[in-house]
C-alpha cells in the first residue's frame, strides 16, 4: 500500500474550529436508470452514467453545498482514477486527503435505479477496504469541529482500524464524532452488537430506518431511535420521503417532514445529502430539529438529480 498522496503530514495540538473531517470513501459510481423491470437473461434499455461517488465523499460535497466553509475527506483510491476523484472533490470545495493505492483499484458501485427512483447496489469495495492507519494524521483534526465516520470502512479489518484510530483520536481531543452505519446488509453480516461496540464514544448516530431496525431489532423507526439514544447522546433516523426522527436521552425530541419532490429521478446519495446538510447546520450552531430540516431539504434536492453529489449549478 502507498501512503498519503496529498503531502499531508505532522501532528501537534488541535485547535477547536468549525471544520468537518469525513473519514470514508470515494467510489466510482455506474448509475443505470431503467424504466422497465430488468429482463433476466437478455437486454433492458437503460440510461447509464459513470460518476464520482462514495458515501463519505458525497457527505463532504453536500456539506459544502449546505454552507460548511471547511470540509475535508480522508479516503483511499486506486491509482487508475485517484486524480479524477481528487479533481472532482476539489471542484466541489472539499479538501481531499486522498491516499493512492497502487495495487487495488478504486471501489466501484453499480447502482440499478428503477422507474420509482429506488436503487439497488452492486458493490466492489476495492481500495476502500484498504484505508490504512498511516493514511490518518492527528493534525488532520486541526480546526475541526466534528469528525464524521462513514460506515463502509468499518466492515473490513484494515479500514476499520484506520477509522477507529481517527475516532479515538477525536474523542481524546474533545472533537465530537458522528457515524453513519451505511448498510443494513453489511450490518447484518457483521453483527449489530459488534458494530455498536466499535463506534462506542460517538456522540451522534445517523442510521436510516432499515439500519436502525438491524441495530436494535425493533421494527418501528421511532422505537429504534429511542433505544439507540440510550446508548448514544443523539440519534437521527432518516425515513426517506417521510422525513426524519430525532431522539436523545431515551425519548423522541423532534420529528421533521421532508419536502415533497414532484419527479424524483434517483435516490442514490439522498441519505448522504441529508447527513451533509445536517452536519453543516449543526456546525453553524443549529439545534437538532433545525439541522434535520436542513438535512431533509438537501435530501430532497438529491433525489431530483442523478448520482450522489450536488449538481454543479447547486454548488
Amino acid at each position: 500500500m502507498n501512503g498519503r498522496g496529498d503531502g499531508f503530514s505532522g501532528g501537534g495540538p488541535v485547535a477547536p474550529g468549525s471544520g468537518l473531517l469525513v473519514v470514508g470513501e470515494v467510489v466510482t459510481d455506474v448509475v443505470a436508470r431503467h424504466g422497465s423491470p430488468l429482463a433476466h437473461g437478455t437486454d433492458t434499455k437503460a440510461r447509464i452514467r459513470t460518476l464520482p461517488g462514495g458515501a463519505g465523499a458525497n457527505v463532504a460535497c453536500w456539506a459544502v453545498r449546505s454552507g460548511c466553509p471547511d470540509v475535508r475527506l480522508m479516503a483511499r483510491a486506486g491509482a487508475e482514477s485517484a486524480d479524477w476523484h481528487r479533481e472532482a472533490l476539489e471542484r466541489a470545495g472539499v479538501r481531499a486527503y486522498l491516499a493512492v493505492d497502487e495495487e487495488v483499484p478504486t471501489a466501484t458501485v453499480i447502482a440499478l435505479v428503477d422507474a420509482g427512483a429506488e436503487r439497488t447496489f452492486l458493490t466492489d469495495g476495492g481500495a476502500v477496504l484498504r484505508l490504512a492507519a498511516e493514511d490518518f494524521a492527528p493534525a488532520m483534526l486541526a480546526g475541526v469541529g466534528r469528525l464524521h465516520l462513514s460506515g463502509y470502512p468499518l466492515f473490513a479489518p484494515v479500514s476499520r482500524a484506520a477509522s477507529l484510530l481517527a475516532l479515538r483520536t477525536a474523542v481524546e481531543r474533545g472533537v465530537p464524532v458522528s457515524v453513519d452505519p451505511a448498510s443494513a446488509g453489511f450490518l447484518g453480516a457483521l453483527g449489530p452488537r459488534r458494530f455498536l461496540e466499535y463506534v462506542d464514544g460517538a456522540e451522534l448516530v445517523l442510521p436510516n430506518a432499515d439500519e436502525a431496525r438491524v441495530l436494535t431489532g425493533l421494527p418501528e423507526p421511532e422505537a429504534a431511535a429511542v433505544e439507540l439514544s440510550r446508548r448514544f447522546p443523539r440519534v437521527v433516523v432518516t425515513l426517506g420521503a417521510a422525513g426524519a426522527v430525532v431522539a436523545a436521552g431515551g425519548e423522541v425530541v423532534g420529528r421533521v417532514a421532508a419536502p415533497s419532490v414532484r419527479a424524483p429521478v434517483d435516490s442514490t446519495g439522498a441519505g448522504d445529502a441529508f447527513t451533509g446538510g445536517f452536519l453543516a447546520a449543526l456546525l453553524a450552531g443549529a439545534d437538532e430539529r433545525s439541522a434535520a430540516a436542513e438535512g431533509c431539504r438537501a435530501g430532497a434536492a438529491a433525489v431530483a438529480t442523478v448520482g450522489g453529489r450536488p449538481p454543479p449549478a447547486a454548488r
